[in-house]
């Protein structure tokens, strides 16, 4: 075994949230190593938020001509399904992580490619390429080693071959059909992408709507957008046994009835990557999400020097806010190592990460899209806020003219007693890029009464804030 290996900050798992805590941490003077047991980049970039957006894109770009009057006439084909997986590819890199460890060395960190797992207080092993590699962190040691699926309790799971996320956004060809089992995030963007390129697609959720922990109008103009797509949805119902019949996949339904695909994708959830990183040995439970506070410090652990950040962690579960929190973690770190006292730091200030309670925005890039930030309705009123919720069809000039017929839903809560925005939906075509402005207006916590004189241009689909303010009484 080689000499141990002195860092100011050794980081566990090299996704966006890993690499966003040691980029800061170096930034900020200190010296910083990066492990990774598989790509550089991590979940993110190769299997996840990226390839899925890019096996939807093409086909949101087609449904988008094909709904504005010109256009609409002048589309005369179907996708081109190679095209659109070798587009896909790209954005992958073809799952070649070289750039992402080019970029991480000219930010100064270092990389160790390897298994790391604690070993105790500030002390990491890592087990890969080099051999057995011992490391000590001078100053921390930060845990953002993501998530990974959730498999349910279902009969005869374990006895036929299934797709999870990463085998739905890497595949090389487009299956015949396709069985979804959950109504999730990825369950029905996953859905949504096969069905536009060809493949008949089943849906089964539990819920009685799709995307259940959104507005529920959400989840009806999701479900009459996956119908339209030919998705067969079979909702408040459950797979209870699985079984493979000639090359494919039957399953038996909750409800009595049978639903067959040649592949079947499983998108029931993830859980913390947490199982072998070594928690035992600093007293914590292999397998648990970690309790973090404000600063992204794991709870339960003496003298400050551990953190975690993204996946890992009890904090929302997405790439944004995971790089947000690691963010914070860094700029703790380096104040903490130059004697600061960060503990009274205020919300809102660089050193907490005020934003994963209060204002948290996601994009479901189905089509409609599902533009959310804050809290739902129903999650403010058993908060006990005293709200006032203003719901409206999306039809303003600006959608009008993005698209024929638009479709879309607004909602908007109101924390009566400060006259503040606690919540937004917007749900509708091509829409994400509108849900910074609701991000903006609630992280801000802007009055309405000042919300009110930021004057929307016309006629962009924008004009919904002017609708929604009238619709309050401004």
């Amino acid at each position: 075994m080689s000499d141990v290996r002195e860092y100011d900050v050794v980081v566990l798992g090299a996704g966006p949230v890993g690499e966003n805590a040691a980029a800061r941490s170096v930034a900020g003077g200190l010296s910083a190593l990066l492990i990774e047991s598989e790509r550089f980049g991590g979940e993110c970039s190769y299997w996840a938020c990226m390839p899925s957006k890019a096996l939807l894109r093409s086909g949101h770009a087609l449904a988008a001509a094909r709904r504005v009057g010109g256009s609409r006439e002048a589309v005369t084909g179907d996708l081109d399904a190679s095209a659109v997986l070798r587009r896909r590819n790209s954005f992958t890199s073809e799952w070649d992580d070289s750039a992402q460890v080019s970029w991480a060395q000219n930010a100064g960190v270092e990389v160790l490619r390897g298994h790391g797992r604690l070993t105790g207080h500030r002390q990491v092993d890592v087990d890969g390429a080099e051999g057995h590699v011992r490391v000590s962190a001078r100053r921390a040691v930060v845990i953002c080693t993501g998530s990974v699926p959730r498999v349910p309790p279902i009969d005869g799971l374990d006895g036929v071959e299934t797709w999870g996320s990463r085998e739905g956004t890497s595949a090389q060809h487009v299956p015949r059909s396709l069985l979804v089992v959950g109504a999730g995030v990825v369950g029905t963007e996953l859905a949504q992408a096969w069905a536009r390129l060809g493949s008949a697609v089943t849906l089964v959720g539990r819920s009685e709507r799709p995307l259940p922990s959104t507005e529920p109008v959400a989840g009806d103009l999701v479900a009459e957008g996956l119908r339209a797509d030919g998705v067969d949805l079979r909702l408040s119902t459950d797979v209870t046994a699985v079984s493979g019949e000639d090359g494919a996949v039957r399953a038996r339904l909750s409800d009595g009835t049978e639903v067959r695909g040649d592949h079947l994708l499983v998108a029931t959830g993830r859980r913390p990557g947490t199982d072998d990183v070594g928690l035992e040995t600093v007293g914590l439970s292999p397998g648990d999400p970690l309790q973090v506070d404000e600063h992204g410090q794991v709870r339960g652990v003496d003298a400050g020097w551990l953190y975690a950040a993204g996946d890992s962690t009890d904090q929302p579960q997405l790439t944004h806010q995971g790089k947000y929190a690691a963010r914070v973690i860094g700029d703790v770190i380096v104040a903490r190592s130059a004697g600061r006292n960060i503990v009274d730091s205020p919300e809102w200030s660089r050193f907490t990460a005020t934003a994963n309670e209060h204002a948290v925005p996601q994009v479901v890039f189905t089509d409609p899209a599902v533009c959310a930030v804050g809290r739902t309705a129903e999650r403010a009123e058993r908060e006990g806020y005293r709200t006032a919720v203003v719901d409206l069809d999306f039809g303003v000039a600006g959608s009008a003219l993005q698209a024929d017929d638009f479709r879309g839903a607004a909602r908007m809560v109101v924390d009566e007693d400060r006259e503040v925005l606690v919540g937004v939906t917007f749900v509708g075509p091509d829409l994400a890029e509108l849900l910074h402005s609701a991000t903006i207006a609630v992280a801000g916590e802007v009055p309405l009464r000042r919300l009110w004189h930021a004057v929307p241009s016309f006629p962009t689909a924008s004009e919904i804030w002017l609708r929604l303010l009238e619709e309050y009484g401004l």
